[in-house]
């Protein structure tokens, strides 16, 4: 007896095989039909055989699955007879059925590698854009879906007779039906010029590293944009990049050839190990070993080294030709802009800062940043989710009655839309506070709108008015004629570790820099219950004058100083701040009659750091923790701080009598302490509440000593921390979108 199937496969079935392999266990189960990618990116298969071709087909497609395909979802229905003769794989066709995952950007695979490196394999020896069905670049060259090559930029490279006989060959697992293979003969060309447009002759890769070796900065063109590639050993040189970038603290991504080079400079775990050695190939922080043989000047004041493998040919030739085997890759952007993805932005925007540029002629249509993930506690943490992870879908366990569109907040800021049961978050964007980097939060919405053929009903933003994000959600609203809903900052950041696990009530601790409470001061040590669509604040850290508002983010002694205040009088902070007089006179007269009080666990960070002496002046987001976190570092955990709840506040002002009490101590003993601590009050509090599992969430939930002083004191309840989101900023457009689904 024979049967008939129409199934609609749905997941990451674009730009991975998927098709020639469906194709390939179809032939090998003897089963007639056809398979074709659907306009909303989905795959469509019809097959037709007996009872054991159809079981051989199915089990083969769950077991032989490509490496990078993932199937979320599978639909099978009966169908009519149509008698098919063999089976094909079919132009991809128009109809939207179930929207599917668009494919992220894969790192080259090793296969591709081997090819590279063959001296005997003439159309790909040292070919710099070699790739396959399972590796290389997708989301970053798309126009439009579905994954077809002339809805990329790879359209522009027509295929030569061999990489014809490749793409059209069903034997061939890695190239045939592969959307973006090319070789020597047919695919991109690289070139080298100096920033003022002159050629320079010769093998671009070896020129651009033999200039490197010489101390030059060169800009090189990658998947989703240009990254800045310096000598990371010699101290003139990074100095020099960082006074032409102007980003005189902020660390250095830092790429190598392997992980054998990675780890004569740092420790790697197991799972550190897995994250480096992935398709998504993140930067990693890694502890740095020492004495430590790197520029001190790459990650200044910190203890760990973000760290990543090459994840292109071109990386890794370019790597291959420079002394060591190691690079800084820093993004090509000037300071807090987009990074560059064309040669015109770089000539403009980096010419002062770069000296070469070392580019290719495929387009790139679509930026995307490097991913950033740290491991503390033992838990994986996302910093920035972008390359490798973005734009694939979150699935959440509810549904949103009506399409969504999510701002998110301000700072290292990711968008979101939501639709049925699914949350697809834009690449990294960056600081909308920032116009040129707002149009890019705009231009990725708009994108994700229209591949996706949705009209939005609800905007969803932050409630801080002066956001320039807000400002987005306002313009969004007007468009599309939908209703503007604004949300609290730290409640969305506790929804948004709900909705990676599916969750819709519970307690959590919402722990970062500032963000604008129901009372108008601004938030940021904040333990709230909520149920749905209900919540409530119902512990807090200490409020403390804000006099002046974010000012007090760039000169952590001015919150020393505000600290200090609440239990010294100013005669005697003056004793302990450097402050200039005026300013000092100014922050007692206001805060005094201040109306704006701050809970925030970064600004007590800052404080902290200002009194240690490890940073007095902020030069990048979070730099003031940041540094306080490293110098932890080997130090103990002293017994003779505890942090009080009194009342509805965790009384801060305690670690301010306690450092003055114990400076002389080690800063380390000191820091860890402080750290530990802050952490076990907050959970001390959460406990309070008899909660089931307690959600941490926020910027500050990635520190290494925070994060284990909660889990350490937890009492056995279930600590959650995010999986598949930042902590920090860019996952705050996850919980706005999931709030929508409380009705």
């Amino acid at each position: 007896m024979e049967y008939s199937y129409r199934i609609i496969i749905s997941g990451i079935v674009q730009g991975v095989g998927f098709r020639p392999f469906i194709y390939r266990i179809a032939t090998k189960a003897n089963v007639k039909g056809y398979v074709r990618n659907l306009g909303g990116s989905e795959v469509e298969v019809r097959i037709e055989g007996d009872k054991e071709g159809i079981a051989e087909f199915m089990r083969l497609l769950f077991s032989k699955l490509p490496p990078v395909a993932e199937i979320e979802e599978i639909k099978i229905e009966e169908s009519e007879f149509e008698s098919f003769i063999n089976f094909k794989i079919l132009t991809s066709g128009n109809e939207i059925r179930t929207p599917s995952q668009i494919p992220p950007d894969f790192a080259v695979c090793d296969e591709c590698m081997k090819e590279v490196l063959d001296p005997n394999n003439p159309r790909r020896y040292k070919y710099a854009f070699n790739s396959c069905a399972y590796c290389g670049p997708r989301f970053s060259m798309m126009y439009k879906l579905p994954y077809d090559r002339e809805n990329t930029s790879m359209k522009y490279f027509p295929l030569c007779d061999d990489c014809k006989h490749e793409y059209y060959d069903p034997n061939n697992e890695r190239r045939f039906d592969a959307q973006g293979i090319s070789c020597n003969r047919d695919g991109p060309r690289l070139y080298l010029e100096t920033i003022d447009g002159e050629k320079v002759n010769g093998d671009p890769i070896e020129l651009a590293a033999k200039i490197i070796n010489e101390g030059y900065i060169v800009a090189v063109k990658g998947i989703g944009g240009f990254h800045i590639a310096a000598n990371p050993f010699d101290d003139d040189v990074v100095l020099k990049l960082r006074e032409r970038k102007n980003r005189p603290q902020q660390p250095f991504a830092v790429m190598a050839l392997n992980l054998d080079i990675i780890e004569k400079y740092t420790y790697i775990s197991s799972i550190e190990r897995g994250l480096l050695t992935s398709p998504q190939r993140p930067i990693v922080l890694l502890k740095k070993k020492e004495p430590y043989q790197l520029s001190k000047h790459i990650s200044p004041g910190l203890d760990r080294e973000g760290f990543f493998l090459y994840y292109t040919p071109l990386h890794y030739l370019l790597l291959s030709n420079v002394k060591n085997n190691v690079l800084i890759m820093t993004s090509g952007n000037k300071h807090g802009f987009p990074m560059c993805t064309n040669e015109e932005c770089v000539k403009k925007k980096l010419k002062d800062v770069v000296d070469y540029v070392l580019y290719h002629n495929r387009e790139i249509v679509n930026r995307v940043d490097d991913s950033v993930v740290r491991v503390s506690a033992g838990r994986t943490m996302l910093l920035r989710r972008s390359r490798g992870y973005a734009p694939t879908w979150i699935k959440l366990k509810r549904k949103v009655k009506e399409p969504i569109v999510a701002v998110g907040a301000e700072l290292q800021n990711v968008g979101a839309i939501a639709f049925d049961d699914k949350v697809v978050l834009t690449q990294y964007i960056g600081d909308t506070d920032e116009l040129e980097n707002l149009n890019e939060l705009d231009k990725a919405l708009s994108l994700l709108i229209s591949w996706y053929n949705i009209k939005p009903k609800v905007i969803m933003a932050d409630k801080n008015p002066a956001y320039q994000s807000t400002y987005l959600a306002h313009k969004l609203a007007e468009r599309f004629s939908a209703d503007l809903v604004q949300i609290q900052h730290h409640y969305a950041h506790i929804l948004s570790i709900s909705a990676d696990y599916g969750y819709g009530e519970g307690v959590g601790i919402a722990i970062d820099g500032i963000g604008y409470g129901d009372d108008g001061n601004g938030w940021g040590g904040e333990i709230i219950k909520f149920d749905r669509e209900r919540y409530e604040r119902k512990y807090h850290l200490k409020y403390v004058p804000y006099v002046g508002g974010d000012v007090n983010a760039l000169k952590p002694e001015r919150m020393l100083a505000l600290f200090l205040s609440t239990f010294m009088t100013w005669d005697e902070i003056r004793r302990i701040v450097s402050l200039g007089d005026r300013e000092l006179e100014i922050l007692e007269k206001v805060s005094k009659k201040s109306t704006l009080f701050t809970s925030s666990t970064g600004r007590v960070l800052d404080a902290v750091s200002a009194f240690l002496g490890i940073c007095k002046y902020r030069t990048y987001e979070g730099e003031p923790a940041m540094k306080l976190e490293a110098s932890a570092r080997g130090g103990k955990i002293l017994d003779s701080l505890e942090i009080p709840i009194v009342g509805e506040e965790i009384d801060t002002t305690v670690i301010f009598k306690w450092l003055l009490e114990n400076r002389d101590k080690p800063i380390n003993d000191l820091a860890i302490t402080v750290q530990y601590k802050l952490g076990e009050s907050l959970v001390k509090a959460s406990l309070k509440l008899n909660p089931e599992r307690i959600f941490v969430s926020g910027g500050a939930a990635v520190n290494e000593y925070i994060l284990k002083g909660i889990i350490d004191n937890s009492e056995g309840v279930e600590v959650l921390t995010p999986r598949r989101i930042p902590a920090g900023d860019g996952g705050i457009a996850l919980g706005q979108s999931y709030y929508l689904t409380f009705f």
